[in-house]
């Protein structure tokens, strides 16, 4: 069989006459260390000098086989055309997912763009299909195998979308076709408290203008109400309930109790026009649902509970049980975005229990909303969100706050900090377009209660508020870090910069480490969606210190990864690295001109690369000999069996679930080591659900070494279970917060950590532990000779405990397996 290539190599001519001005790097002179990083890369792409070890990436490797004319076809090509001349292709991990038991869920994206010979504005309404799905595991040498989901491609609207079209069937061609109806690129996932991965949102394709029959038209991108369930038992989907609101590029977080809540997307990208509500034109969805895991259904939060938000937000479960949106998202809606764009720039707290938004500062600037009287700024400026109750609060404030003392006000405006970074604060503030959102590990303070969030921002592009766009071309190296601290309903935000990246990065992937790092992969030297294939493609990794807060280059990756690229952690501390599924060229066909020094345009890229980090290769690493399988969160205690006595962290990391940069629900909780017993710890959980959701987590403990590395274990699967006694009411009160200066010269652990072997902790007059152990742990000693445990009321008799059991036994390493398979059998009772 011929091989043909998916793509075109284009002329040096050809190559000038599309570059646009404006492409070349433009970072001398005022802006050159904001938007060029160290200087020397200039943030065309080139890599950084790496000093000491910067780690290493494998070998890249994809799929081996397409399915073409209904044969299996071995290749190690990206696509082979079928008999009729279309191509098909290996899918590409534009989300993708760490199952509770290691394997890897993928979801393809754009499936249907190499067929595009034209224009893909004008073809892709009939040439695009629904996205395939994948299943990946990786056996102990790293050798992948496959499995094909059912149905492949999720399932939703087999008969159809019922379209949101203006012309009412006349100039369309949305009933034309059922291939294009249900695809899966840009839903957003999560996962549910049992292990399952949901869905939600997604595209339907057609033309609009278009006339059936004729093979060009107008595409429209039309958000789904779709939501779709993937259950790793079975690798199965299945349909959930419709949304009330079709959503493309919704982001979606998991609330304390389970439920998920969802905001944001839009209903149709290209022509946002509804003349059934006029006044939701030209912008995304501003209402905001919440799902109930219980009965599977979707239902409105009302009108104060909407919002103006960009697409994707990146936003937060905090503390306090409130979703904080960070004031990052896509800035990728034609024609001007949204008329109320301004309103992205604000960092706001949505309450589910009151479903209440609260706004809480400028993004980036250390400027409180509430200090001058402005809590009610965003949600009152809002013009579908206009009440009666917000507009009395924003002007009682103003009265009775900032025109009582209007020089404290301005005095208080005027205090931002003027340095020698100003400017960078300056640009940096505000909404940020394609770049990641880390929450940084929640630690406990000296009483034993998490307060305090941070989230880490890094790239991506910048807001021009005064050109009345949220997002510019030319990505900035700018990184800073905001702060949340909660105390019941009471939440204050701050910013502050960091360290700055060696270069310029759009749409890096962001993964926090379990040695107290952040690392961020792929992206891209500009935005390759406003002029597609005429960025510069960035390999190399780099690598955030929260202690110095400062950024480090590392590895160089073997594949140029842009848009649509992945990153997850994985189970033994490594970084699973994939994607890349740009957009055709100019929004043409694809024409590579990679020659030229622009990323890789050779359509969608399978492959995946595995990055092992410098700790991953140290023969000291720490070993978990014994831990739990499962935890409830009910505030008790545990106990974890190491090969070493100087352990001094313990983490839990959720398993991630990305889209576009975005996962809700990544959290890292630090457990405080409340005694230890040689070379055992008992480590403390927390039982606010908000700190600590139920789900599936991987358990790290780490040391530090003598030559001053961090040193973490490879993990263990553990699932958090929800405490029968408390399963979705009230949160528990919060832990009073500790005084900022306890005097102490060890912070937590000399608080916490009793050094000696009594078993015995400062915090047992502090905190309730008349709970007992966790019932639904075995004993050490029970999973040292697998004897049965007898589980009481409170073990795995939860709807949905033995599911997520299941799965994260099924991926505890083998050499723990035979110690706990006596407690997996008692899943079923």
């Amino acid at each position: 069989m011929s091989v043909q290539k998916p793509y075109l190599k284009t002329s040096l001519a050809t190559a000038i006459a599309l570059t646009l001005a404006g492409t070349a790097p433009a970072h001398a002179g005022l802006f050159g260390n904001l938007l060029g990083g160290d200087g020397a890369s200039a943030g065309d792409g080139y890599p950084s000098e790496v000093t000491g070890d910067g780690g290493s990436f494998s070998e890249p490797f994809a799929e081996p086989t397409i399915q073409v004319d209904g044969q299996q076809v071995a290749t190690d090509q990206r696509c082979i055309p079928e008999a009729d001349g279309s191509l098909q292709c290996k899918p590409a991990a534009g989300t993708i997912a760490v199952l509770g038991d290691g394997r890897f869920l993928y979801l393809n994206a754009l499936e249907g763009t190499e067929n595009a010979e034209l224009a893909v504005i004008a073809q892709f309404g009939e040439i695009s299909v629904n996205d395939q799905s994948r299943v990946m595991t990786l056996d102990e040498n790293d050798q992948p195998t496959w499995v094909k989901p059912s149905p492949i491609d999720g399932g939703a609207n087999p008969d159809g979308n019922d379209s949101t079209t203006l012309t009412g069937g006349l100039l369309d061609t949305a009933d034309n076709t059922a291939k294009n109806d249900g695809a899966l690129f840009c839903a957003d996932v999560a996962f549910l408290a049992d292990g399952r991965m949901i869905a939600v949102g997604g595209t339907d394709y057609y033309s609009e203008p278009g006339i059936d029959g004729l093979p060009v038209g107008v595409v429209e991108l039309e958000g789904l109400k779709s939501s779709r369930i993937f259950d790793p038992d079975t690798n199965t989907w299945s349909q959930s309930g419709d949304m009330q609101y079709g959503r493309w590029y919704p982001s979606l977080v998991g609330l304390a109790n389970g439920d998920l809540f969802v905001a944001s997307g839009v209903t149709k990208l290209l022509k946002p026009v509804y003349p059934d509500d006029p006044i939701q034109s030209g912008r995304n969805v501003a209402q905001t649902e919440t799902y109930d895991t219980d009965t599977g259904t979707w239902s409105d939060n009302g009108a104060a509970a909407q919002r103006s938000l960009p697409l994707f937000p990146r936003m937060h479960l905090l503390p306090n049980g409130y979703v904080f949106y960070n004031a990052g998202g896509q800035a990728f809606n034609p024609f001007g975005q949204a008329y109320d764009q301004a309103l992205w720039n604000i960092v706001g707290a949505y309450n589910p229990q009151t479903k209440q938004w609260t706004d809480l500062g400028y993004a980036g600037l250390p400027l409180r909303l509430n200090d001058v009287g402005l809590d009610a700024l965003s949600t009152t400026l809002n013009p579908t969100n206009l009440s009666a109750d917000q507009v009395q609060r924003l002007l009682g404030d103003l009265v009775g706050k900032t025109l009582d003392d209007p020089t404290a006000a301005i005095g208080q405006l005027l205090g931002v900090p003027v340095d020698d970074r100003a400017l960078e604060r300056a640009i940096g503030s505000g909404m940020r377009g394609s770049t990641f959102s880390i929450q940084l590990p929640l630690r406990p303070d000296s009483n034993g209660g998490y307060h305090k969030s941070e989230f880490l921002t890094a790239g991506g592009v910048p807001t021009y508020v005064a050109a009345g766009s949220p997002g510019g071309y030319l990505p900035v190296s700018s990184s800073r870090i905001d702060t949340v601290v909660t105390n019941g309903d009471d939440m204050a935000y701050e910013s502050r910069l960091t360290g700055s990246l060696n270069q310029p990065r759009w749409y890096g992937s962001g993964v926090m480490m379990p040695d107290n790092s952040v690392m961020v992969f792929s992206g891209g030297t500009r935005d390759g969606v406003t002029l597609t294939g005429l960025e510069g493609a960035i390999i190399q990794a780099e690598r955030f210190d929260i202690e110095t807060e400062t950024w480090k280059p590392m590895a160089l990756a073997h594949r140029e990864r842009t848009y649509h690229n992945t990153a997850v952690l994985m189970p033994d501390g490594r970084v699973l690295v994939g994607g890349h599924s740009p957009i055709n060229t100019a929004y043409l066909s694809f024409v590579n001109l990679d020659e030229l020094g622009f990323a890789d345009y050779a359509g969608r890229d399978p492959s995946f690369e595995i990055y092992t980090p410098p700790y991953a290769t140290r023969d000291d690493r720490p070993t978990i000999r014994t831990a739990p399988v499962a935890l409830l969160g009910n505030g008790g205690q545990f106990d974890i069996q190491t090969d070493r006595t100087d352990i001094d962290q313990v983490m839990l990391i959720r398993r991630k679930a990305t889209t576009h940069l975005v996962d809700g629900d990544q959290r890292t909780v630090v457990l405080p080591i409340i005694a230890r017993n040689n070379k055992t710890v008992t480590v403390k959980v927390t039982k606010n659900r908000a700190v600590l959701p139920a789900g599936q987590y991987m358990l790290f403990v780490s040391y530090k070494a003598d030559d001053g590395m961090r040193l973490p274990s490879k993990s263990t699967p553990v699932a958090v279970l929800t405490d029968p006694s408390n399963p979705t009411g009230p949160l528990p009160q919060q832990l009073a917060p500790a005084p900022e200066d306890t005097g102490s010269d060890g912070g937590l652990l000399s608080g916490l950590l009793n050094i000696g072997n009594n078993g015995g902790s400062l915090l047992d007059p502090i905190l309730d532990l008349s709970s007992g152990g966790i019932s639904a742990v075995p004993t050490l000693g029970q999973l040292q000779d697998g004897t049965p445990q007898l589980l009481n009321e409170a073990g795995v008799a939860i709807e949905g405990g033995a599911s997520v059991l299941k799965q994260t036994i099924d991926g505890t390493p083998v050499a723990l397996q035979g110690l706990i398979v006596d407690f997996t059998s008692l899943s079923s009772l």
